[in-house]
């Protein structure tokens, strides 16, 4: 999610949304339904239904309108719920709305909300609380984790209100406590999954003015519509859910409890798992091969990418020619298969293997390898750069405090050693600090990645039309016309064709971003957990049809 779905958390969580026609069921390969643990536990957290999981990165922000994250999203998919929700099978069915018509035209949506939709002090969802979210969610003044383009690129004047216009003239009407009717500028066929994403889940106004500042700091300060409510959270450590009594669907959700600790070494998680205290793990991979013959071993992918982004306005990073030097210089397909060795992919486009475009091919398939590891060709930019630049320029890479986000950086590291005799140094900060870092434009490069909203290339590209410091102060006309554009096209064909076109620009003309690895992982489940769904796409893990045996 995503600025989605945005930093490198290599969580047990992956993120992204599915575009109309794609048949992916994506996630877990064995579908998160059988394994073993090392051990039986605790008989207690068997009956009482608990689940107890891990994560690798903090707790960011379960204000919506601010959290950017997998692990935050991960929490608020799951004490939260849009007007639709994904399914295990990742498609989109009716959630908080009962019912959704749309024009002849595609450009008008009527939502119909359950009559039993509910916030957890008892008072109804209604209409209203949705409108006041998006808007909440587009203001400038409010919404502020970069997140807004997945709403007003689509909504008819939301893009002006988003630059101070008026909210008298957003497509968004409450036309009664159940109708909630949303205005689209153009025909949108995923639509439907963007509203299961958490920016488009509702609040209540009354409740979330009350709280000011507090608003989301602690249980108490919170209103839950989901299949779970908050009882606890620590950024640093982690959060407890509890069955939501007065959820909608109260009666399909099986687990009582979810136990979400924040560890951050797989090691020290794998090492619990075997102990009983976790009953999924994701494996490092030195742990991989060790651990195949277990009955409990599984793998999964995602839609996820992996990148370096830098900073156009930083030293040194600013010269084209040592930004390509970064990108020949590190063998990817050794990184995926030698370091990673979790079924991840050496990344040899933006757009992940998986992804749809049209005529039954996936995006990857159209365009082809963009990018192939050549220390010779390296070797040659990163020398053309220093010329240019008068002397050779200190190279500093941001990263999270990831376990594997570190073995990644320290590989790459010892990779542009030998290819470019360059000494990179290595700023570690924890996630969040990581993506201030970035906010701020305090970078010179940084390794992140994008989780996809949906099943389109789209929903990458379209975040280097935004110019922000984060996606490095990218400015070029030609590519905002592209996706601009895109955007509006109706033929399927040219359309992909442009976003063809823009990923060329982004990672091979302008070498905004360096591709690093396509996102896949190793696990160990234990066989008391069935139906534990993790979404290639869109909110990362539904904790909802989940059981326990």
């Amino acid at each position: 999610m995503k600025r989605k779905k945005v930093s490198l958390l290599a969580t047990l969580l992956v993120v992204s949304a599915i575009f109309t026609g794609c048949s992916f069921t994506g996630g877990d390969s064995k579908g998160a339904s059988s394994g073993t643990t090392g051990d039986t536990g605790n008989a207690a957290q068997t009956a009482s239904k608990e689940l107890r999981l891990s994560v690798e990165s903090e707790i960011k922000d379960l204000n919506q309108w601010a959290a950017s994250d997998d692990v935050s999203f991960t929490v608020l998919n799951n004490i939260g719920e849009g007007l639709y929700r994904l399914d295990p099978k990742n498609e989109p069915q009716p959630a908080m709305a009962e019912s959704s018509e749309l024009s002849e035209d595609k450009l008008t949506y009527t939502f119909k909300l359950r009559a039993d939709a509910k916030w957890s002090d008892g008072s109804p969802v209604t209409a209203a609380d949705f409108k006041f979210a998006w808007l909440r969610e587009m203001d400038p003044k409010t919404g502020t984790n970069g997140y807004s383009f997945i709403m007003t690129d689509y909504i008819v004047g939301a893009a002006e209100y988003a630059e101070g216009g008026s909210a008298d003239k957003v497509g968004i009407e409450a036309k009664d406590d159940k109708t909630l009717v949303v205005h689209l500028k153009q025909p949108t066929p995923y639509f439907l999954r963007l509203t299961s994403l958490a920016p488009y889940f509702p609040m209540k106004e009354e409740f979330v003015k009350s709280q000011g500042e507090s608003y989301a700091l602690s249980p108490q300060n919170m209103l839950f519509n989901g299949p779970y409510t908050l009882t606890s959270v620590d950024a640093a450590s982690g959060a407890v859910l509890e069955k939501n009594a007065g959820y909608w669907d109260a009666a399909n959700v099986k687990v009582d409890k979810v136990d979400l600790k924040v560890i951050k070494e797989k090691s020290t998680a794998l090492n619990a798992y075997k102990a009983g205290q976790l009953d999924r793990v994701l494996l490092q991979s030195s742990d991989v091969n060790a651990s195949k013959s277990d009955p409990g071993f599984g793998t999964g992918i995602n839609f996820r990418t992996t990148y370096l982004q830098f900073n156009l306005k930083a030293d040194g990073v600013s010269n084209i020619n040592i930004r390509k030097a970064l990108e020949y210089g590190f063998d990817s397909k050794l990184l995926a298969d030698q370091v990673l060795n979790n079924g991840s992919k050496a990344a040899t486009g933006l757009i992940p293997d998986q992804m749809s475009a049209t005529g039954g091919k996936s995006f990857r398939e159209m365009q082809g390898d963009l990018i192939t590891p050549d220390a010779a060709k390296a070797k040659s930019y990163w020398e053309q750069g220093v010329k240019e630049l008068g002397k050779a320029p200190k190279i500093t890479m941001l990263v999270a405090d990831t376990s594997e986000t570190k073995d990644v950086a320290t590989f790459m590291q010892s990779e542009f050693k030998k290819n470019l005799g360059i000494d990179v140094a290595i700023d570690t900060k924890t996630a969040k600090a990581r993506g201030q870092l970035m906010d701020n434009s305090q970078y010179q490069m940084a390794i992140t990645a994008w989780g996809a909203d949906y099943d389109d290339a789209m929903t990458y590209l379209d975040l280097w039309a935004n110019h922000t410091p984060y996606r490095g102060n990218y400015e070029n006309p030609k590519y905002d016309t592209l996706i601009t554009d895109a955007k509006k096209e109706t033929d399927e064909a040219r359309r992909i064709d442009m976003l063809l076109t823009a990923e060329k620009i982004l990672t091979v003309e302008d070498v905004v971003v360096v591709p690093i690895y396509f996102g896949g992982y190793s696990y160990l489940l234990s066989d008391k957990v069935e139906g534990l769904d993790y979404h290639p796409y869109g909110n990362p893990v539904d904790f909802k049809y989940a059981s326990m045996k």
